[in-house]
């Protein structure tokens, strides 16, 4: 299952400043564990890039811990995040492909190596109306909708599954005591199936490759943005 993050860059830079800044960066830090020392790297990597868009690699090395025959072993690991800026309207993007809490901490890096500190990459967002919209236009195609903001005492979310959302009176109900926040639906245009929620976390359901998946979210998410 994939995952992504789509966050909005809040700073004017362009495509070839971004790039003039991340193409070879690279920070040593050492790490000094039970199996000796070693030291861990975090940089950019394999920067291509057009006039609208530039994507790379953010690799960071970690220490995990391991068992092994009877106790704890010290294990060094890389990570390697594909991430891609991509000009919108008169803004830019940034879509990082991964789980929501490293995709936030790949964006507030790439905001200090670029900008100096963070907070200029923040959290893309969609309004609850785009994402009754793309429900409403096309009913059939909605597999989940999750509502927040519920003015209902000790409830805090709401959700219509599988037959239920057939049920155009109780989604309607819904509709009146809280806003849509997550939605898994079928873009048809790709055959896929994908769940996004207001802050911009993207979950592709369906069997892609990473390519197609950014090219999924590129054609069918970020309309959606305001």
């Amino acid at each position: 299952m994939l995952s992504s993050k789509i966050f909005e860059v809040k700073e004017d830079a362009s495509l070839t400043t971004i790039a003039g800044k991340l193409r070879g960066y690279r920070v040593e830090e050492d790490y000094g564990g039970k199996e000796g020392s070693i030291k861990l790297v975090t940089e950019v990597l394999d920067l291509k890039g057009d006039e609208d868009s530039l994507n790379g690699i953010f690799s960071k090395d970690y220490v995990v811990s391991t068992y092994f025959r009877g106790g704890a072993r010290e294990v060094p690991i890389t990570r390697e995040s594909p991430f891609l800026f991509k000009k919108r309207g008169g803004g830019m993007v940034l879509i990082v492909l991964e789980k929501k809490g490293r995709a936030n901490y790949i964006a507030n890096k790439l905001s200090e190596i670029l900008f100096i500190k963070s907070g200029k990459i923040l959290e893309a967002r969609i309004p609850p109306e785009a994402l009754r919209a793309l429900h409403e236009k096309s009913p059939d195609a909605t597999k989940v909708i999750f509502f927040d903001d519920v003015d209902i005492p000790n409830i805090d979310k709401l959700s219509l599954y599988g037959s239920a959302l057939a049920s155009t009176g109780l989604y309607s109900s819904y509709l009146e005591h809280g806003k849509i926040w997550y939605v898994v639906f079928e873009f048809k245009k790709h055959s896929v199936v994908m769940g996004v929620t207001r802050n911009c976390v993207v979950t592709m359901f369906s069997k892609v490759e990473r390519g197609e998946f950014l090219k999924c979210i590129i054609d069918d998410i970020l309309p959606l943005i305001r």
